[in-house]
């Protein structure tokens, strides 16, 4: 026995298996994804990568753990109030019906969680697309109460995503009105627009406008549109094949200025 155990974590979304002495401190950790064992200790060698045999599924690269980029220093000095990316799809809905469930008994569904259900189906799809050079942040506060529901940052550039309950309905969009269903219609590509319009200002990057209909019968789109994208759930992979547009730097920077809140406070 060399005194060593595999102790299991998630660390930003990723799975992470700590290989620590008896007293609990680390000496090597494992990263799946990566496939990558990274030691802080040379003279170990031999007895972390015993101890990682049952767990490594093919070769792996071994050795010290890679100089953190700029944009990863930045977000280890962030304070974990701050740091928007352990977000969940809706978590502004979420707390709020938490706080607030409403009464048990309503003669109409409460419409948040129609708006709460349509920002998860979004959500699970966006995060789909994670890896790759992508990320998703959920739920975006800015000022005043508003929100970016889904900010997506990758090598096709940067998506302000809102998401909009229309599960069983048939959807009409003639710029800027959107009808859902027999419901009135409403200027909502404004809406999305100004997210966009928000977030390039924040970021001071372009920003594109998507309308993301979560579980529509019918979508008709019947006048061109400027500038924006109306998608059904089940289309946004499509924009993960997008690329070209930003350098794997500036992905991560950008990554790193978005996650962290400060970045909203002066919109």
């Amino acid at each position: 026995m060399n005194g060593l155990r595999v102790v299991p974590a998630w660390r930003h979304g990723q799975e992470r298996l700590y290989v620590c002495l008896t007293d609990g401190r680390n000496v090597a950790w494992y990263d799946r994804d990566t496939a990558r064992v990274n030691l802080l200790s040379e003279d170990r060698r031999e007895d972390v990568l015993d101890t990682l045999a049952p767990f490594l599924t093919g070769p792996v690269t071994v050795g010290p753990p890679p100089v953190p980029t700029p944009a990863e220093l930045a977000r280890l000095t962030l304070r974990p109030d701050d740091d928007l990316a352990p977000n969940r799809p809706g978590e502004a809905l979420v707390v709020a019906l938490d706080r607030d469930p409403g009464p048990p008994h309503r003669l109409r569904p409460d419409p948040r969680r129609r708006a709460l259900a349509a920002e998860q189906a979004v959500g699970d799809a966006l995060d789909r697309m994670e890896g790759g050079g992508w990320h998703i942040l959920h739920s975006v506060p800015l000022p005043g109460g508003a929100r970016i529901h889904h900010l997506v940052i990758g090598p096709g550039g940067l998506f302000a995503v809102r998401a909009l309950h229309a599960r069983k309905q048939r959807v009409l969009v003639t710029d800027p009105m959107v009808t859902v269903g027999r419901r009135e219609a409403r200027p909502l590509l404004r809406q999305v627009r100004t997210d966009a319009d928000r977030a390039s200002y924040a970021l001071t990057a372009e920003v594109h406008p998507v309308l993301a209909l979560a579980g529509p019968a019918v979508l008709d789109v019947l006048s061109p549109l400027r500038d924006l994208r109306v998608l059904q759930d089940t289309e946004l992979s499509s924009l993960a094949r997008l690329g070209g547009v930003l350098k794997p730097a500036d992905v991560e920077a950008l990554h790193a200025m978005a996650r962290d809140r400060h970045t909203w406070l002066s919109l």
